[in-house]
């Protein structure tokens, strides 16, 4: 059973999102947070495994709160799916380097949203393949300074690992890096596994923001 905790200030939205997932077998609602000190509070006190944090909230608002939670060694096992939208809203880049491990435009299909707490709490790519590449695109198009050297914070990393790191930060699937290495989906899980446990990365989320913060990839004419 996957423990859900809702951070929304808008109860109708808080109250659809509940009436969804608990419609779900597998997932129960833990709690509901209207600010996002209430969210951190909740976290702590539910040991939710997954929390749908919007971005705008009053006291503490969702980046803020998503901070919070994900630097808790206690809330380790925690992740937070950021809720927003995607035409208007430039976040997304400052949520998952806050810690966030995807986002998720309000408008979801029911059946995404269900599938999206599933495969957060896996920790898995950010949503899927197309989201990590929706991001890339959308959001590091700009220019940015890489604050540690890969030499540096990579150097723990084999060549091998360092090469899964760079196809995951690209978007791929496991699935699709096997076949572009001739290796078997397995043997990437276990490289890129492997990888997450020596940076301490929560989530393929994180990797995709190490490869770039650290210069290992960088987007074309960047």
């Amino acid at each position: 059973m996957i423990r859900v905790l809702l951070a929304d200030d808008q109860t109708l939205i808080r109250k659809g999102f509940r009436s969804l997932i608990e419609s779900a077998p597998d997932l129960r609602v833990v709690g509901e947070a209207e600010t996002g000190a209430q969210a951190v509070k909740l976290a702590r006190e539910t040991g939710a495994d997954v929390i749908l944090m919007d971005i705008r909230m009053p006291e503490m608002d969702g980046l803020a709160a998503t901070q919070e939670i994900t630097a808790d060694d206690a809330l380790a096992g925690a992740r937070v799916l950021v809720l927003t939208t995607f035409e208007i809203d430039e976040y997304v880049f400052r949520a998952l380097r806050a810690g966030a491990s995807g986002f998720l435009g309000k408008g979801v299909e029911p059946r995404d949203l269900l599938e999206a707490i599933r495969v957060v709490h896996a920790g898995e790519a950010l949503l899927s393949p197309k989201a990590t590449k929706g991001l890339i695109t959308r959001f590091l198009s700009r220019p940015v300074k890489a604050d540690t050297a890969p030499s540096e914070l990579l150097e723990v990393l084999t060549v091998r690992e360092r090469e899964m790191v760079a196809h995951v930060a690209t978007g791929l699937s496991n699935e699709e890096i096997a076949e572009e290495l001739c290796v078997s989906p397995y043997t990437v899980k276990t490289h890129v596994n492997r990888a997450m446990t020596k940076l301490g990365a929560r989530d393929r989320a994180q990797l995709v923001i190490t490869a770039y913060r650290t210069g290992l990839v960088r987007l074309p004419g960047a």
